[in-house]
């Protein structure tokens, strides 16, 4: 196979499609900020939304949700029954819930850990309803952001001073259930349905484990706040924390979905000289350099492998690399775009179950690093909090970044929109 082909291909998404909806055209991507307007007849979210849990606390609530019944099928939005919070747990009134590529990996069957029934959703924003028993640290009525990544303070990861991994709750949101007894706390006619991520945020109602929740400012509008559940913070952190890009640098980023747009943000920000975006969709090009990328190219437009491309571009090779789609050749490909002696390469973007990377060990052995982050290296419960603030002050783009707005019965438009690749962030409003 030659190497441009394999490279080429290796840039597609490997997911099997789902055919929710025909894509639109990529015109439509182009202008975010008017798709962000797309429904025009929405009210502008309130700060300090208050829920009124008089009648609520303790007991079992039913409300909307999108299910997953079976891989590669749409969601099907019914009731489904939400327990009342248990000890270390609390409930949450989801008000807005964007679509992100990982719940789309799962939904495809790819995830090794995918459960179904489920309900998918991990990055949202909403009110605090109801905590349980031992919770100190919320109250009803706190705005709060879930976040797949725990943050206990107590484990020896938390503890370690060198990681944002926490493993207090992972044994639990694993196997789709909370930690307390190992049970779900959504049900659908007497029958249980899995916690996905332990955030589950695709319900009106979602039980979370309190560690797994960050207060943030009530100021902040929810529906452009919950994109900091994931993807945006995954890129912003790759630079910052796990590269810690310095200005001056030359970096390349592999895929400019959302996440390689945050990379691109980031590296920004970080002073980076050249920030190279590398895709075989040119309609994303554009887009790229309003969110900080000098130039581009295309893998499809060369008869030789791209890493071998960047390091003649770039004068030996980049000083930092990122791969943001998930795809092993790709990943391989962006470190050997790195430069001899002191070049990094991050690997942010999930492959799929069984793929193994590698290159040939001269790579290493010659001063290039590879790593790979989780969440950004954020620490959820301390640092979501500083970026809501960040971008309250504009520090940080959010706005941008929010494609389509719809309502919840409209999920599958919404997951067609990102299985086509025609959008970066659709929020969903859970109240209409």
């Amino acid at each position: 196979m030659a190497a441009s082909s394999m490279i080429t291909r290796s840039l597609r998404s490997t997911v099997p499609r789902l055919r929710f909806l025909s894509p639109l055209s990529s015109s439509q991507l182009a202008s975010p900020s008017s798709q962000s307007r797309s429904m025009a007849d929405e009210p502008e979210p309130a700060s300090h939304r208050e829920v009124d849990n008089s009648s609520t606390q303790g007991k079992p609530i039913t409300c909307r949700a999108a299910i997953a019944y079976e891989k590669s099928k749409p969601l099907v939005i019914e009731n489904v029954e939400v327990a009342p919070p248990q000890a270390g747990e609390v409930r949450v009134k989801i008000l807005y819930t964007a679509l992100c590529h990982t719940d789309f990996y799962t939904l495809s069957g790819k995830d090794p850990e995918g459960l179904f029934p489920c309900i998918l959703g991990h990055e949202a924003a909403g009110v605090v309803e109801s905590v349980g028993e031992g919770v100190t640290e919320l109250k009803p009525g706190d705005h709060v952001i879930p976040c797949y990544q725990a943050e206990c303070r107590e484990c020896k990861f938390c503890k370690s001073g060198k990681t944002n991994l926490c493993g207090k709750v992972r044994p639990a949101t694993g196997k789709g259930v909370m930690l307390s007894d190992g049970q779900s706390r959504f049900k659908v006619a007497g029958k249980p349905i899995y916690h996905f991520m332990g955030t589950s945020t695709f319900s009106e109602y979602t039980v979370l484990h309190d560690v797994s929740v960050a207060k943030i400012n009530p100021d902040a509008p929810l529906d452009k706040v919950c994109l900091l559940g994931c993807g945006i913070p995954t890129g912003l952190g790759a630079v910052f924390n796990t590269a810690k890009v310095e200005p001056g640098s030359n970096v390349a980023v592999f895929g400019l979905g959302t996440v390689g747009l945050a990379v691109c943000e980031g590296a920004k920000k970080a002073g980076a000289k050249r920030i190279i975006g590398v895709d075989t969709d040119p309609s994303k090009f554009d887009l790229a350099v309003k969110f900080g990328a000098t130039e581009y190219v295309n893998p499809k437009d060369f008869d030789k492998p791209i890493q071998d491309v960047l390091v003649e571009m770039t004068d030996g090779g980049v000083d930092y690399s990122f791969e943001c789609i998930g795809n092993v050749q790709v990943m391989r490909a962006a470190l050997e775009a790195c430069h001899k002696g002191w070049g990094t390469s991050v690997i942010v973007g999930v492959a799929a179950a069984g793929q193994e990377i590698s290159t040939r060990p001269f790579q290493l052995v010659t001063g290039r690093v590879w790593k790979g982050t989780a969440f950004g290296g954020y620490k959820s419960r301390t640092d979501v909090p500083k970026l809501v603030d960040e971008y309250m002050k504009q520090e940080i783009k959010l706005d941008e970044y929010i494609t389509h707005k719809f309502p919840l019965g409209k999920i599958n438009e919404a997951f067609g929109l990102l299985e086509a690749g025609k959008c970066l962030r659709a929020v969903i409003n859970m109240e209409q």
